[in-house]
Parts: C-alpha cells; sequence; structure tokens
C-alpha cells in the first residue's frame, strides 16, 4: 500500500462519522399510524394530547396517520411510511407477519386497570334477540376483517357455539368502524353487530347513544389490548426513546380507551391467544397458521 493510499484511506475512516451523521440524525419526524376505530379526525382529535405528549419528550414532531382501514396502515408500515402504530390485536398479528411490526408498549386504563378489553354482539333491546339463537336470519354488521373484536373473536364465538356465519345470517357487512357499527344497530340499519366493549362504553359516555337502548347478546373471553408496534428497521436508539416516553405519558385520554394510566411493556407473545383464535377459523393468514 503506497503512502498516497494510506493517506486517502485514513481520511476515509476520519470521515465516516461525519458521513453516517446524516443517518442518524435523519429522523426528524416520527409518524404514527392509528387504526380506524372512529372516522379520522375523531381519531385524531382524541389521540392529541398523547401525541403530544410523545412529541415533547422525543424532541420531534410527531405526525398523525389515519388509514382508510386496518389494512392500509399494515402497508403503511410493510412500505416505511410508518415508525409507530397504534394497531388492534389480530391487525398486529398479521402485521408481525407480514411487515415485521413488533409490539412494544399497550396502554392500561384507569377504569379498568388492566390491559384487556371484549367484544360485544349488541342487538337493539327492542328487537327481541336475547340470545346467539335469536340471530337466525338477522342482518349483521363485522367492522374490519381485520379488526380482533370486530371480527376475529366474535366469528370465533360464534363457529364454537355451534352456528355458521354464513349460514346464520341473511346479510352481513363490513362498516369500517366500530363506530359505525353501534351507529347501524342504534339507527336500525343492522339488527345486531359486533363491537368492542370500551369503544361501546365511549359512545354511551359521550351521548352518542343511549346504554339502555342495547342489549348484549354474547361476550368474548379476554382480548390482549390493542399495542403500540413499531418498524422491524427503527433505530434501537429511537426504540429505546419511545419506551422511555410512553412509559412516562400518564393522565391523559387516549382514543376510545378513556383515561390512560399509562404505558406497560408488552411483547409479540402477548397475542398468542389471538394466532389461536385465528386457528379457529381455519384462517390461513399470509402464512399465519
Amino acid at each position: 500500500m503506497t503512502t498516497l493510499t494510506r493517506l486517502f484511506r485514513s481520511a476515509r475512516l476520519a470521515l465516516l462519522p461525519l458521513l453516517l451523521a446524516p443517518a442518524v440524525q435523519a429522523q426528524q419526524t416520527l409518524t404514527i399510524g392509528l387504526i380506524p376505530s372512529e372516522d379520522s379526525q375523531a381519531m385524531i382529535k382524541s389521540s392529541q394530547l398523547v401525541i403530544d405528549q410523545l412529541q415533547e419528550r422525543l424532541g420531534i414532531p410527531v405526525k398523525p396517520f389515519v388509514a382508510t382501514d386496518y389494512n392500509g396502515v399494515i402497508e403503511a408500515l410493510r412500505a416505511g411510511k410508518l415508525d409507530v402504530a397504534y394497531l388492534g390485536p389480530f391487525s398486529y398479528v398479521l402485521a408481525n407477519k407480514v411487515a415485521g411490526a413488533e409490539a412494544f408498549a399497550v396502554a392500561v386504563t384507569k377504569k379498568t386497570g388492566t390491559s384487556a378489553y371484549h367484544s360485544l354482539i349488541v342487538a337493539r333491546q327492542d328487537s327481541g334477540i336475547r340470545s346467539l339463537d335469536d340471530l337466525k336470519g338477522r342482518t349483521f354488521a363485522f367492522v374490519d376483517p381485520s379488526s380482533a373484536s370486530g371480527h376475529l373473536f366474535p366469528k370465533a364465538g360464534l363457529e364454537q357455539s355451534g352456528h355458521d356465519p354464513k349460514a346464520l345470517f341473511s346479510r352481513v357487512i363490513f362498516s369500517g368502524s366500530h363506530d359505525a357499527s353501534i351507529l347501524a344497530v342504534e339507527n336500525r340499519k343492522v339488527d345486531a353487530a359486533a363491537v368492542a366493549d370500551r369503544i361501546l362504553a365511549g359512545a354511551v359516555n359521550s351521548g352518542q347513544v343511549k346504554k339502555e337502548d342495547f342489549q348484549v347478546v354474547w361476550t368474548s373471553q379476554d382480548i390482549p389490548e390493542s399495542p403500540m408496534v413499531w418498524r422491524k428497521n427503527l433505530d434501537p436508539e429511537l426504540q429505546g426513546k419511545l419506551r422511555t416516553a410512553f412509559a412516562a405519558i400518564k393522565d391523559v385520554p387516549w382514543g376510545d380507551q378513556g383515561m390512560l394510566n399509562g404505558f406497560q411493556p408488552t411483547s409479540d407473545a402477548a397475542y398468542d391467544v389471538v394466532r389461536d383464535t385465528a386457528k379457529v377459523l381455519d384462517l390461513d393468514l399470509k402464512g399465519l397458521k
């Protein structure tokens, strides 16, 4: 090796930290995806205080994004257009499989003190529907094919109770959001629907619907709460900052979950019950089985 070559090599090595620095500093904005449990503007508004605290603790702008459906968030993660996302349990399992997303935190609310919730099948109180058998020949709304409480768990519950959803209902729709399903029942657009218990409770508390108008027909087992996830190739240093930031966010409302008692760590294994439920339905979800 000549002296000149050694000098050029030394110069490159000396410049290497400077050349790499822009890549480390490139994270000027954090993009966070939100599943459409409500319409997009309502979802952003109800999440704004958490976003504001996250932005303050990270020291960079946090930009929210709400897709038109659950798969839109998953695809944005896979394409690297999102850094972090709030996903439902089933949409997380899909995102983990197809986009390499990793669950890292889950909200604990002051109201429940737990990190679990339930799926409900509800009907109007004046519909005469009191049991799953009464759903025969009725119209029904699921939320989204990738929704845990709005599709996966209630569909599995129906099958485990001896009912074939394809034969049970006269018509089935996917409403696109839990709020839309609740209003579809309220306004007699469908006879019954599958929704998350906390979202129904939120609609009641906001005065959107009245509790006495609804009859709960079926309740699921515990479903692990919707996780915060990050894309698999997110900078490890930023991952550490996110863990710390989310752990410190408390005493603010978070979407349909109500007042937060904090975010606690979670892991992929917490969602094995969701994978097991998918197997009850014999779903081959892009290699999920």
